[in-house]
């Protein structure tokens, strides 16, 4: 039985553990927002996170999520609230057929976990790993950059909230 977290709940499997994750999710979980795109960890519509970090799940044994955190595309946003990313890629209208695009999410949001503020360099070198066949590529970046702006927003927002209420306790 291995143990882990996904999406924020408790998750035990009974299953063999060298299952790719990609299954476990899909098959087991039935959670079908994580795309079987090439089967060899070179497309990235697999994409998931764990413990924060985007992972190839068609390549990435069951038995290295345990006892981890593993995030989906449909654990991203917080309850009925779109994460930035889920939102930037509807307001520039990403998708075109939408294949990968839930792989692209999870690495766009990872990469602006670490860095909300990325450069196109960045951008590029960090999402070259995620392939669109339909060529969203200019409006993948669009988004990108502004769930950044808007993931900086909300940052700022708590600091601010935070200091007015420290400042009320003293």
């Amino acid at each position: 039985m291995l143990k882990l977290r996904l999406n924020g709940q408790s998750v035990a499997l009974d299953a063999d553990p060298n299952m790719p994750l990609l299954y476990a999710i899909r098959d087991i979980q039935q959670l079908t927002g994580t795309k079987f795109g090439c089967g060899a960890g070179q497309c990235g519509a697999c994409t998931v996170h764990i413990d924060g970090e985007p992972v190839r799940s068609c390549i990435t044994p069951l038995s290295v999520a345990a006892g981890k955190s593993i995030t989906t595309i449909e654990g991203l946003a917080h309850g009925a609230e779109l994460h930035p990313v889920q939102q930037a890629w509807l307001d520039h209208n990403v998708p075109q057929c939408g294949y990968c695009q839930a792989g692209q999410m999870m690495s766009a949001a990872a990469l602006l976990a670490q860095n909300p503020s990325p450069s196109d360099d960045e951008i590029n070198n960090h999402m070259q790993g995620n392939i669109c066949r339909c060529g969203t590529y200019p409006r993948i970046k669009k988004a990108i950059k502004q769930a950044g702006v808007r993931i900086q927003e909300v940052k700022r927002s708590a600091v601010n909230v935070q200091a007015t209420e420290q400042g009320a306790q003293s």
